[in-house]
């Protein structure tokens, strides 16, 4: 296919969701507002809390978490662990770098979208994909997230690709594929070999689709 431009999604689709990690550090978020781990997995998930902290600073999110568990402790260093481990977590594998590295050499524009806390842009400079990348746009720090169409033309516009000139290829959390389409990206989902994709209704997915990253590589030409 044509394109000038990959966008890509971050967890699940360049690095791994570190999930039994971040259980843990809320576990230790637990025990220091002296509430349960459960109640606090209720806090967590509540209405409203994931675009809280994922669309703007972190802290305020953290103050209402220690405000809901009436407790005086300082949250800031909440924050602190949760930098520890986006730090621990973004990192790639070998053949996802060569394999960007490969789309660079060939001339493609980079862009990454992530629905991510603040944790994951204040690390971001530091990881090996960084500089792999024309161009990073996160939801804490854009204010909108996916499938919002103005996440992915921010996106388009600091790489200077129109969107029709775009590959997007995410794990497809978020109707993330879906909101790629609609702005006129050709979304491609990405999933392992041999698994059903993670997401509630991929399964009926009918578009293009890979199971490594490599494989983009293949659907260029």
């Amino acid at each position: 296919m044509i394109a000038r431009a990959v966008v890509f999604d971050l967890w699940g689709t360049l690095v791994r969701w570190p999930r039994e990690e971040s259980r843990r550090l809320r576990e230790r978020w637990a025990e220091r507002l002296g509430i349960s781990a459960d109640r606090l997995d209720e806090l967590w998930h509540e209405a409203g809390a994931y675009e809280s902290r994922e669309s703007g600073p972190l802290l305020p999110f953290l103050h209402s978490l220690r405000a809901a568990a009436g407790s005086e402790v300082d949250v800031e260093e909440f924050l602190e662990w949760r930098v520890d481990l986006a730090r621990s977590a973004l990192v790639t594998d070998r053949e996802t770098i060569e394999t960007l590295d490969e789309l660079r050499e060939r001339g493609y524009r980079l862009a990454l979208v992530s629905n991510c806390t603040e944790d994951v842009a204040i690390v971001w400079p530091e990881t090996e994909l960084a500089r792999r990348f024309d161009a990073a746009v996160f939801s804490a720090i854009a204010g909108w997230m996916k499938p919002d169409r103005r996440i992915y033309e921010l996106a388009c516009a600091e790489v200077e690709v129109e969107p029709d000139d775009c590959l997007f290829v995410g794990d497809g959390a978020n109707d993330e594929l879906g909101g790629a389409q609609r702005v006129g990206m050709t979304p491609v989902l990405i999933h392992a070999a041999g698994e059903e994709p993670g997401w509630p209704g991929l399964d009926k997915w009918d578009g293009r689709r890979i199971t490594s990253i490599p494989e983009v590589l293949d659907l260029l030409g």
